[in-house]
């Protein structure tokens, strides 16, 4: 039902003929530094049969993806780039991962995944799926005269996500089926829905920044701030993360890559990390360019 009312709700938007996203040999061509950096990537055009739920202009926004594994730096660089006048910061939502009407579903999920995997990931393509559509700022509805109606935004900000829908996917979801851990029926439920999500929901973005940090690094950090759902989190655990990461962002061999791919060691201290920040400050920025 809740399927069938999406479909509905989509037919009266905007067809598009392409996802657009920033070329590689755009940034590599302005700024010659990002090319050790910078991952690129291609992407076929989409059928002009689909239909998508997009933004009247979503193309002159600027979207970033920050990914990376857990305690890999993702906050200190969200909390840098936030201090940024023209960038929208959107963090992962942790706190209703914690909390949906009193039950804590991330952390039952990391004390009996198998139980609770399911439950939890669900959850989270929701709530990620939201972030990801939330207007920018200000908006209002318009309409042509075709009576297609549209979400006008009247700012232009630079958005910034703690992660993505993809990354629940091909990383979270992945590892929790690779692992043994997720019921086969469980798994298929969630890619079935990932999958319609994708194909019927335009999900912008044109620069992905990867942290790249090792999971030894990750697990040290994961101890000294010792947050009560990570307690259970082993060194294995990080190591799985970590090769999905690579597989998907690095070596782009297991599932398609949305963007390119700026690539930012992160295995130092706070001081030399804000420095990394500073450093690359306008490859990130300069994403919107196209």
């Amino acid at each position: 039902m809740i399927v069938n009312s999406l479909k509905k709700f989509c037919r009266v938007v905007l067809p598009l003929s392409s996802h657009k996203s920033l070329s590689t040999n755009v940034l590599v061509g302005q700024t010659p530094a990002l090319e050790k950096h910078l991952i690129g990537h291609s992407r076929s055009c989409t059928s002009l049969t689909h239909r998508k739920l997009v933004r009247n202009g979503e193309e002159k926004k600027s979207v970033i993806w920050l990914e990376g594994n857990i305690a890999s730096g993702k906050t200190t660089c969200l909390e840098y780039f936030s201090k940024t006048d023209d960038i929208e910061v959107l963090t992962e939502p942790v706190s209703k991962w914690r909390n949906v009407q009193g039950c804590n579903p991330l952390g039952l999920m990391y004390q009996d995944p198998t139980r609770w995997g399911l439950t939890l990931q669900t959850y989270v393509q929701l709530t990620m799926l939201d972030r990801h559509v939330k207007p920018m700022r200000k908006w209002n509805a318009t309409h042509d005269c075709s009576n297609l109606f549209f979400l006008s935004s009247q700012s232009l900000p630079t958005r910034m996500l703690e992660r993505s829908i993809y990354s629940a996917k091909y990383i979270f979801v992945e590892n929790l089926f690779k692992s043994g851990k997720m019921p086969e029926v469980d798994f298929a439920v969630l890619s079935e829905w990932f999958e319609w999500i994708i194909k019927n929901i335009a999900i912008p973005v044109d620069l992905i920044v990867y942290l790249q940090t090792s999971p030894q690094t990750c697990y040290e950090r994961l101890k000294e701030r010792c947050r009560e759902e990570e307690k259970v989190i082993p060194l294995e655990y990080l190591e799985s993360i970590h090769s999905l990461y690579e597989d998907w962002l690095i070596h782009q061999k297991s599932f398609e890559v949305p963007a390119p791919v700026l690539v930012i060691p992160a295995d130092h201290d706070l001081k030399e990390m804000l420095h990394t920040y500073e450093e690359n400050r306008e490859k990130i920025l300069m994403a919107h360019c196209s």
